[in-house]
């Protein structure tokens, strides 16, 4: 590790130089003073001062998106700045503003109670979504409130303030009926009742039935991690994946999520959908004007696209579908996530005699009308203590970890090495210093429309920070 640093401070003074004549910029030479600091990556001090000041810089006029101190952060100290996407013509498209989580937060509150929700619904399923945003999973915050669940509301496939009823129960299990209530509510619910199950019993598992979309599943795993537990959730969805050596979508995203606590400042959270991309990374992907990495999408015709408004609609009439991890075919192993994908399908409808495929695709194809999606979800809790004391997992899970990172480096790689949950809670630290969170244009739009559509949202957001 001081090898990588060496060079780091080495790299750092040899960019100062080059750059000097062309970026005289004082907060630069801070940043880079800050980059040669020794472990600096791991001081959280060095790393929100590090944030703050390179979004500071970022904020500066005429800086240019290219520079490489926008790269060492990413790489190094894991902050990703949102800097001036240039045109063509030479111009910049706007910056997304930064919003403060709690606004944020007493927002999508604001917006659940206006639809309905209780008190305890509302903010149970804003802090799903504000979760999501301050981890830096920008494709399942704010980017979901209005177009999954208000707009599935007001198209009445998914109701605002429904019951929680339980249908089976017995020590160590349960099934739960969402009633096409708010997945957001259901989900938080469902992994509580596993974890109690847990912690008297040393097992805990749930199964869910006719809930809606749920969020980040990694809320859920996280739950179980930081009650002590050992967290697993999954939940099927549309369907977006195609099998491998088919093009018709069949399965759902159908992510794959464990929670591991660690004595770290962080559990290991591994939140991963079955598919190579999710359709909320390629509606991201439509927001930001940007095309869709080839690989992720094949069409009816066997051919992987790219163009993501034209993928965006199709997948809607069902004429391309999402690939499942390892691509199209079995060159490189696509049957190993088609098999993950079909495993979390299953374990989220056959406990359960639930719908998949069509009836879960959101729309009736005869007519073309909205119809309810209800899906699937499972969860389990593993009681640590059960087995071994909370405090030596921690530590073993810890060992491991650390062993994973301080593991040699790729020479063509950024010089450092991940595990699962770490560049959230480091987007976390990034988002938190710099204020709060991005909102996009296309994502303001949203509020405004929200805020305009309702009277109490306009009477008492009549000016959103970004206007």
């Amino acid at each position: 590790m001081k090898k990588v640093f060496v060079y780091l401070s080495a790299f750092a003074t040899i960019v100062s130089v080059v750059q000097a004549a062309t970026s005289p910029s004082p907060l630069r030479a801070e940043l880079l003073s800050l980059i040669g600091s020794p472990s600096a990556h791991l001081d959280t001090k060095i790393r929100n001062e590090f944030s703050t000041k390179l979004q500071a810089f970022a904020d500066t006029p005429d800086v240019d998106p290219s520079d490489i101190i926008f790269a060492i952060g990413a790489s190094v100290f894991g902050i990703d700045i949102t800097t001036p996407v240039k045109k063509a013509d030479g111009g910049s498209v706007e910056k997304p503003v930064i919003v403060d989580f709690d606004f944020m937060k007493q927002f999508m509150k604001d917006v659940f109670l206006t639809y309905g929700c209780t008190e305890d619904q509302a903010e149970i399923s804003s802090e799903v979504l504000i979760e999501s945003d301050k981890r830096g999973i920008d494709s399942h915050g704010l980017g979901r409130l209005k177009p999954i669940y208000c707009d599935r509301i007001d198209k009445g496939i998914l109701w605002a303030n429904k019951p929680i009823s339980i249908i089976k129960e017995t020590e160590t299990t349960a099934l739960v009926d969402g009633n096409l209530g708010l997945g957001l509510y259901i989900g938080p619910y469902c992994m509580d009742l596993a974890i109690q199950k847990a912690k008297k019993y040393g097992v805990g598992f749930v199964v869910a039935q006719r809930s809606t979309h749920y969020g980040i599943a990694g809320y859920y795993s996280q739950m179980a991690a930081e009650a002590g537990c050992v967290g697993f959730s999954g939940t099927n969805a549309r369907p977006s994946i195609a099998p491998t050596f088919g093009v018709e979508p069949m399965l759902g995203t159908n992510p794959l999520c464990f929670g591991i606590p660690s004595d770290e400042e962080f559990p290991f959270v591994i939140d991963c959908a079955t598919s190579v991309n999710q359709r909320g990374k390629i509606e991201r992907y439509g927001r930001e004007g940007v095309s869709t990495p080839r690989g992720a999408v094949i069409d009816n015709e066997g051919i992987e696209r790219t163009d993501t408004e034209g993928i965006l609609r199709d997948m809607v009439l069902g004429k391309c579908a999402l690939t499942p991890v390892g691509g199209a075919g079995d060159k490189m192993g696509g049957y190993k996530g088609y098999g993950w994908a079909t495993t979390v399908e299953l374990l989220c409808t056959a406990f359960q005699s639930g719908p998949f495929g069509e009836e879960v695709c959101g729309v009736d194809r005869e007519t073309g009308k909205p119809k309810p999606m209800p899906l699937g979800h499972f969860f389990l809790a593993i009681n640590i203590e059960s087995i071994c004391s909370l405090q030596t997992f921690k530590r073993n899970t810890g060992n491991l970890l650390r062993a994973l990172r301080g593991s040699m480096k790729s020479p063509k790689g950024p010089g450092r090495i991940y595990t699962a949950g770490e560049l959230e809670n480091e987007a976390r630290i990034s988002r938190t210093g710099q204020g709060g969170m991005p909102v996009p244009k296309a994502l303001q739009q949203n509020m405004i429309d929200l805020r305009n559509q309702h009277p109490n949202l306009k009477e008492k957001y009549g000016k959103l920070p970004f206007e």
